[in-house]
């Protein structure tokens, strides 16, 4: 029996384009390069192994980062010039600007519009020298957090709840969800008393933290009602320009 690397049709440099797909969503994550040790060495392992061209060597994903991926099946197309990885992207982020794929931006009529949130800034993956490309630092570059997260929720909501932590939520129930508002709610009020005791720079950092989990969780509740987090920016917007005793007098009329 011959060598099933031996039907892969790798280019004149010795490469094969290798996409990486999530398992469960079918989302595509990355594009990258294989040679014939790294397409044997990502079958070896069961997790993918690259060829960076700019580096020219091997590049095992996640060996930096942290972002392994599992790789459960292993696929050809017809030509036998491309290889598709049905792959588990732990972390969450397939991407080297801390976004869950790569192909983060959309052609929209006013031209290429990022429409994936930034999950973790890349200085904190690969460190402060970490060289990330210059368009990926611009100032300019706006990300609609709360519409992705809005957008997130609708998505998993219909997802098997094995597939995220988000579908498993939803999955348990709103009394669940109540349940994780209330816990990060307490720990947010933990946190902010010891920042106000000591602060430092890690109570400060925990602050944040905490806050950033009860944010989430209480926009997790929104979408458990179908409501998106817009209508609570709107409802702040509202406000812009009103006393906390005007708001809150309109508040009660309305009632």
């Amino acid at each position: 029996m011959s060598n099933w690397l031996d039907e892969v049709k790798f280019d004149s440099n010795g490469l094969v384009p290798a996409i990486a797909q999530h398992h469960q969503t079918g989302r595509v994550l990355m594009v990258a390069w294989m040679n014939r040790e790294a397409l044997q060495l990502t079958a070896e392992k069961n997790q993918a192994v690259y060829y960076s061209r700019s580096r020219k060597k091997l590049w095992h994903k996640g060996e930096e980062s942290g972002h392994f991926q599992t790789v459960h099946e292993i696929r050809l197309d017809c030509d036998a010039d491309v290889i598709i990885l049905q792959i588990e992207q732990h972390g969450g982020i397939a991407c080297h600007t801390g976004r869950e794929s790569c192909f983060y931006r959309k052609l929209t009529p006013q031209g290429w519009e990022i429409v994936d949130a930034q999950l973790k800034d890349p200085a904190a993956i690969y460190g402060a020298s970490a060289k990330v490309a210059v368009h990926d630092h611009s100032q300019n570059e706006q990300v609609d957090v709360l519409g992705y997260l809005g957008r997130l929720m609708q998505q998993r909501k219909t997802a098997e709840a094995d597939s995220s932590y988000i579908a498993s939520l939803y999955k348990k129930g709103i009394n669940k969800i109540l349940e994780k508002v209330g816990e990060e709610s307490v720990e947010s009020i933990i946190a902010a008393k010891d920042y106000a005791m000591l602060a430092s720079l890690e109570n400060k950092h925990d602050l944040i933290y905490e806050v950033a989990d009860l944010w989430f969780h209480s926009i997790v509740m929104l979408g458990y009602f179908d409501l998106d987090p817009q209508v609570v920016l709107d409802e702040l917007a509202r406000r812009q320009g009103l006393s906390g005793l005007v708001e809150k007098a309109n508040r009660n009329q309305e009632a």
